[in-house]
């Protein structure tokens, strides 16, 4: 599924952001303040911009009454105060689907499997570690199947183990992802695009070795970088020097 931005604007936050994610891996990066997670929440429809539009394959996300079925979102907001289960919590994910017990049990099953929570299935939700709830709101968000998920730090809370399971996960679900992440190691291993924004604007778009560059690095985040090739996968990586750069 497509995901098209067409000069979205949120008055005195972001300002004519386009971008489109089909397919693949899209990271959106910057420094705190930039508008990241803004730009998502007018994905997942939780923000209606001023100006500009949003769509899927075509469609306005805010003219479509069944976005649910084909968008689900992990933000940083997400929470859940009552206390479920953790098969509760991921059976959540199910709503907007019609019912089917036997289908339902079989994708919630598979969901907890994916992310490494079968253990906890019965645990309750406000029992478990920040780690373990961010593993369980990722399945919850795998269960419901959609076409496009969007994810604001998805590896916020999570060890370097899960960090690098749940981006793998998200590259192996043949969907179009579309995330936030800080991390620019992290964004250059699983991201096929990066977007960079900078006060609210896009400032770079490409492949990662186009983007992650020490002078748009400079420019960006104030700091100086020099990129490394990874041993394995050479795929750009950054060593930071403390000195801020002038």
């Amino acid at each position: 599924m497509r995901v098209e931005l067409h000069d979205v604007t949120v008055q005195g936050i972001i300002a004519g952001i386009s971008l489109h994610a089909e397919n693949e891996v899209v990271g959106i990066i910057g420094p705190n303040g930039s508008g990241k997670s803004t730009t998502l929440r007018c994905v997942y429809r939780a923000l209606q911009p001023d100006a500009g539009a949003v769509l899927l394959d075509g469609t306005n996300v805010h003219k479509r009454q069944d976005v649910a079925r084909d968008l689900a979102a992990l933000t940083q907001e997400s929470q859940v105060e009552f206390d479920f289960t953790v098969t509760e919590v991921v059976e959540m994910g199910r709503l907007p689907h019609d019912r089917d017990p036997a289908r339902d049990s079989a994708v919630v099953a598979a969901a907890l499997a994916t992310v490494d929570v079968t253990h906890l299935a019965s645990r309750s939700f406000l029992s478990l570690s920040g780690g373990e709830r961010q593993r369980v709101l990722i399945a919850r968000a795998i269960a419901q199947e959609p076409r496009v998920l969007v994810l604001d730090e998805p590896t916020n809370h999570l060890d370097i183990r899960h960090q690098l399971d749940v981006l793998r996960l998200t590259r192996g679900l043949g969907v179009t992802v579309l995330t936030v992440l800080h991390d620019l190691n992290l964004a250059a291993s699983c991201c096929d695009r990066l977007h960079v924004l900078d006060s609210g604007r896009l400032v770079a778009s490409g492949p990662p070795e186009e983007v992650l560059v020490p002078e748009l690095i400079a420019e960006v985040f104030h700091v100086t970088a020099h990129v490394v090739r990874h041993p394995t996968t050479g795929v750009p990586q950054l060593l930071f020097d403390q000195e801020v750069t002038p």
